[in-house]
């Protein structure tokens, strides 16, 4: 006898039970077919009605996008050669029309040193400063010179009378350096009334260019210099100058000038700094020379810490157009896009002479950095807070004695121990803000004063005029190099 099961059907017949099946796999292979071409038609915003919902969300796609370019820009960018840098989207919103902004960036070479050079007179004849600028090398475009005590800081030239005898003749020796043949005139304005300066022969540089275009023509044949003198100032033994190459003359705005003394009683300008605000193109600059509270004695570091911040905290800048930006109008140091600080900051090395001689020997510049005054203030966020400065792979700069390159003060051949310093970097380059990078820092091995030179080369990004555009976003960026 056979069995059979509740249901009527004889076992190990599943003819039925297969049908169903069948059924059940035809059904959901259509269903997920239709819900596919249902997916793939994307809906217009006009046709979707007002309130109305949709499986595809447009908003959703949106926000997608939005976070695949925020959080994850690498992938998002294209990398290209040569003019067009990268592709990327920023600030994108995706509840509004997507329409972005075609960013031009024009790279410039910017050389820039220092050197107190101890109130020695130059000599137009005897002091090469072609090696300092590195003329022998690839000329840049931008040169910022900064230099301490170029005059004696006596009580005559610090409380009677600013000698500015000397300004012309190191104007005349940078000049002479920078363009040849050296029987060239140095063009040149500072300090003078009006919308603009005349330099170069006719050409204007305004005072407010917001309105500018940055598709600007020179015709070379009316002014055979290489470099201008864009501006200069000199307050007692302090004094900095800004040269470009002539040709981009037309690209510089926004000059202004500021000053501020930090010397005797606090006010006075043996000590102090000066700084020069000016646009090139669409890009705030601003460079700083300075020199600080010197000794070398336990705790003068704080003094200069607070000059430092009394500079940034004090230094105004007038104001030139009528812009309520401050990117148009950049009050403070620090307001600026780009910023490099040059000068005798006279921090020292907290540790023995005898130390810091034996470290010198080995050139073993790491170990001697961990007791330097500046990179401890530093690190510790007591000074220069967000500031750079590149690698220091030079002995310390300061003091030697006249003309020799033994260190002021050793014992040898007899010397005096009166007299001896122990050896610090007491001339930096620091900077701040994007767009800088730092190509070299080293040091001059000229024997004119008591301090080395400092040099410092970078390349800054400067942004041309912005227009619009859509469905992409470049970066057009040009290597004008001379």
């Amino acid at each position: 006898m056979t069995k059979t099961s509740n249901n009527g059907n004889v076992p190990g017949d599943d003819s039925d039970q297969s049908d169903k099946m069948k059924g059940m796999l035809m059904l959901k292979l259509f269903r997920s077919k239709k819900q596919r071409c249902e997916r793939s038609v994307i809906p217009v915003a006009g046709d979707l009605a007002e309130g109305s919902t949709s499986e595809f969300d447009i908003d959703i796609r949106f926000r997608k996008r939005s976070r695949t370019y925020t959080d994850s820009p690498r992938k998002a960018g294209r990398c290209f050669s040569g003019k067009y840098a990268s592709l990327r989207l920023d600030n994108f919103n995706p509840s509004k029309p997507l329409r972005l902004r075609i960013q031009r960036i024009q790279d410039y070479k910017v050389c820039t040193a220092t050197w107190n050079v101890g109130g020695r007179t130059p000599d137009v004849d005897g002091l090469n400063l072609e090696k300092i600028l590195q003329i022998d090398r690839q000329s840049s475009d931008i040169y910022v010179l900064g230099f301490q005590e170029i005059v004696l800081l006596n009580a005559g030239n610090v409380l009677v009378h600013n000698d500015n005898s000397l300004v012309d003749k190191w104007l005349d020796l940078i000049g002479q350096t920078l363009n040849n043949p050296r029987n060239r005139r140095i063009n040149c304005f500072h300090d003078q009334p009006g919308r603009s300066y005349r330099v170069a022969e006719g050409s204007l540089i305004e005072r407010c260019n917001c309105t500018g275009h940055d598709d600007y023509k020179v015709d070379e044949s009316q002014n055979p210099m290489t470099y201008t003198l864009i501006s200069s100032k000199q307050m007692v033994g302090l004094f900095l100058s800004v040269w470009v190459r002539t040709d981009l003359v037309p690209a510089v705005g926004h000059l202004r000038v500021s000053s501020l003394g930090r010397g005797i009683l606090g006010r006075l300008g043996n000590k102090g700094c000066i700084s020069i605000s000016m646009s090139i193109h669409r890009t705030r600059f601003c460079f700083v020379c300075c020199h600080l509270a010197s000794g070398d004695k336990e705790g003068d570091e704080i003094r200069r810490n607070s000059d430092v911040a009394e500079i940034l905290k004090n230094t105004l800048f007038p104001k030139l157009c009528h812009s309520s930006s401050i990117h148009q109008n950049p009050d403070k140091i620090l307001d600026h896009d780009r910023v490099i600080w040059l000068g005798d900051l006279n921090y020292r090395v907290s540790t023995s002479y005898d130390e810091v001689r034996s470290l010198i020997s080995d050139r073993d510049w790491d170990t001697l950095l961990q007791k330097d005054q500046l990179m401890i203030e530093r690190d510790a966020g007591r000074v220069f807070r967000g500031w750079k400065e590149g690698r220091i792979l030079f002995a310390p700069t300061y003091k030697y004695s006249h003309n020799s390159d033994s260190y002021a003060g050793e014992i040898t051949a007899g010397r005096s121990r009166k007299n001896r310093r122990t050896p610090a970097w007491c001339d930096r380059i620091l900077w701040h803000g994007k767009g800088i990078e730092q190509l070299s820092y080293e040091r001059d091995e000229s024997k004119f004063s008591d301090h080395r030179p400092v040099r410092a080369i970078f390349t800054v990004e400067t942004q041309l005029k912005t227009t619009s555009g859509r469905n992409k976003y470049e970066k057009q960026r040009s290597n004008v190099h001379v």
